[in-house]
């Protein structure tokens, strides 16, 4: 069993691993938000456990064992927001928090069933792929910040980054900018490092960092991209917070 604090190196040292970072200690502190001091206790418990290796040039990566875990710590989390989203009715930065909460909880079994239940997930919520089968056969789409202004664009994936961003979350869930939504790039500005969107509710700008985490389809995306709770299990909760067509 790994602590909650554990799983969370774990996911953030495969969210990294997939943008090819090559993340030292110093760099993974930041990215999680702490010391360190406190960063280098918990790498050095997980290196014992042998989840992560250490290079000579002290570059952190996952071994075997914990690519494993945390692909498993992945797909719990993803099923768990899935479930807290469309059927339990939270909003995406609050479904984040108690899936961290949920996730080392669950067995084997009840991930199975909650999985069937959900119809199969391939993606989380925010369209980032379930697991390495579905990494491999999705396609990559490009940054919103590189869109051209004028184009039209479908939202194909908040990635893990930009995931860690609850404002960030908060504004995009609010603009109707998730997964599937159809937009439009109305201006791209270097100089004032912002982006100016039209998405399903209306206008909004934001900057071109986060822009650059989200990325998109030209045009109109095929819709089986985009996975669909079944209808009769979102009608047990409260239903359509996060359809692109709400």
């Amino acid at each position: 069993m790994l602590s909650e604090a554990a799983q969370g190196y774990l996911l953030t040292l495969r969210s990294m691993a997939g943008a090819d970072a090559r993340p030292k200690t110093s760099s993974l502190a930041r990215r999680m938000g702490v010391s360190a001091q406190a960063a280098s206790q918990v790498v050095a418990r997980l290196i014992v456990e042998g989840l992560v290796a250490a290079s000579a040039g002290r570059e952190l990566s996952l071994t075997p064992a914990g690519q494993a875990a945390a692909d498993t710590i992945f797909r719990r989390h993803s099923l768990l927001e899935w479930l807290l989203t469309r059927v339990v009715g939270l909003s995406w930065a609050e479904s984040d928090d108690e899936a961290m909460r949920l996730q080392g909880a669950i067995s084997p079994r009840v991930e199975e069933r909650i999985a069937a239940l959900l119809g199969d997930p391939q993606t989380c919520p925010h369209g980032n792929p379930i697991n390495a089968t579905a990494a491999r056969t999705r396609p990559k789409g490009i940054a919103l910040a590189d869109a051209e202004p004028g184009s039209e664009v479908t939202i194909f994936r908040i990635t893990e980054e930009a995931e860690e961003d609850a404002e960030l979350l908060v504004y995009l869930e609010k603009a109707g900018l998730v997964p599937g939504a159809r937009a439009r790039v109305v201006e791209v500005s270097s100089g004032r490092d912002s982006l100016t969107i039209e998405g399903p509710r209306g206008r909004g700008t934001m900057g071109l960092r986060p822009a650059a985490l989200i990325r998109v389809l030209p045009g109109e995306a095929d819709p089986s991209l985009f996975h669909q709770v079944p209808e009769a299990i979102r009608r047990l909760g409260i239903a359509g917070v996060l359809d692109p067509d709400s």
